[in-house]
């Protein structure tokens, strides 16, 4: 039985999610607030090596189904070690990405049908489903430029979603905004402000304001 706080954080690159997620998680450890902190792809040992599959720039001809597929493969280990075990223990649960990226990436982005992929979170996700999504919206341009940007710095090779063209991203964003507008669950945040006035905000759409 689900006893804790689901939130995702959702948004195309360079939008700030990693960002923001660490700063509400630094936020929520002065408040004492128990929580744990995930990401798809990745959030378990199978799922980080489903990661390094699914981001590796060097990973090629990769169709759009078995992308699809392996991010719910990484999604149903997510939550069976992570997701479940921390809402059951009444914590409060954030999440990097999670089915609606599916439906925004493979599905507006791909081409993939949408009631397939519905049909697919039904049985990979069945009832552990947000209780609020935080959609950080940008513009395409300036999430990519940021996301380029930053992965320059990186260790790890995980530009293969950044190497897409920008009408890839205004079709994946065009899909996040029209779930939003369908969804009360999606709060949208606009991300194109400084670091801390969104910060601000997503206190404000979680109620945590009063207690900052």
């Amino acid at each position: 039985m689900q006893k804790g706080r689901f939130v995702s954080f959702e948004g195309i690159e360079g939008c700030g999610k990693t960002t923001q997620i660490a700063l509400l998680s630094e936020y929520l450890k002065q408040q004492s607030i128990p929580h744990t902190i995930t990401r798809e792809p990745g959030g378990t040992a199978v799922g980080e090596g489903i990661r390094k599959i699914l981001l590796n720039s060097e990973t090629i001809h990769l169709t759009a189904a078995s992308e699809l597929l392996l991010f719910y493969a990484s999604r149903s280990q997510n939550i069976q070690e992570k997701i479940k075990p921390a809402l059951e223990r009444g914590e409060m649960v954030l999440c990097d990405r999670y089915y609606h990226a599916s439906m925004a990436y493979q599905g507006y982005g791909r081409g993939i049908p949408l009631d397939f992929i519905n049909k697919l979170t039904d049985l990979v996700v069945a009832d552990f489903r947000p209780d609020m999504t935080l959609l950080l919206d940008i513009s395409p341009e300036v999430g990519l430029a940021r996301a380029r940007a930053r992965n320059h710095g990186l260790s790890e090779n995980e530009g293969r979603f950044e190497a897409e063209d920008l009408e890839f991203y205004g079709r994946i964003r065009d899909g996040y905004l029209e779930m939003a507008s369908e969804d009360p669950r999606i709060q949208l945040i606009y991300a194109e402000r400084p670091v801390e006035l969104v910060h601000r905000h997503i206190l404000q759409v979680l109620g945590l304001e009063a207690r900052a």
